[in-house]
């Protein structure tokens, strides 16, 4: 498990439409019909990794909130579940299901969305506007595991706030750090 920053990519850049498996519906899904209306929240994670672990508490609640408001929240998985069995996709849907996502969790089997998005760690976070372009990227907040920081969600929060009010966010976007993506040799 290498620690790995998020790949910060250009704001602007658009959201590119996928057709991927969702664990929890047990059904192939693509961005354009589960997209929100107002933003789409798109999140690389895992079920074994620390750092997702550690955000799981705020994200569900991040993904409840704003559900309402138009704004949708997919998760994705890219690892390698050869390597990682942990990973799979039975096990992604009783992991789902014991955190109560109320989102797809889909299962990027050759990781070409992956590479695609240009994630690089899990939780990678992005925010995309209603248009698919990509409005913010980076971490939840300043939390991680073990460092006594509070889990507020605060950074994601203010980039979804600015996008539902419709300004600027000024903010600094500082990169997301978790375990790196297991990528197939």
């Amino acid at each position: 498990m290498a620690r790995t920053n998020s790949n910060m990519i250009p704001l602007g850049s658009e959201a590119i439409d996928f057709y991927l498996y969702d664990t929890v519906s047990e059904s192939k899904v693509n961005f354009k019909k589960i997209k929100g209306t107002v933003g789409t929240i798109i999140l690389f994670i895992c079920n074994h990794c620390p750092y997702v672990v550690h955000i799981n508490p705020i994200l569900i609640k991040i993904s409840s909130k704003y559900k309402k408001l138009g704004v949708s929240t997919i998760a994705i998985s890219s690892n390698d579940v050869d390597k990682y069995p942990e990973d799979g996709p039975l096990k992604m849907k009783k992991h789902a299901k014991e955190n109560k996502y109320d989102f797809p969790y889909l299962f990027d089997e050759t990781q070409e969305i992956a590479r695609i998005y240009d994630a690089a760690c899990t939780p990678d976070i992005y925010l995309y506007d209603s248009n698919n372009l990509l409005v913010y990227r980076g971490q939840i907040d300043d939390s991680r595991p073990g460092n006594n920081e509070p889990l507020t969600g605060e950074d994601l929060i203010h980039a979804i706030d600015c996008l539902i009010k419709k300004v600027k966010n000024t903010k600094i976007q500082k990169p997301s750090i978790g375990c790196n993506i297991k990528w197939k040799d």
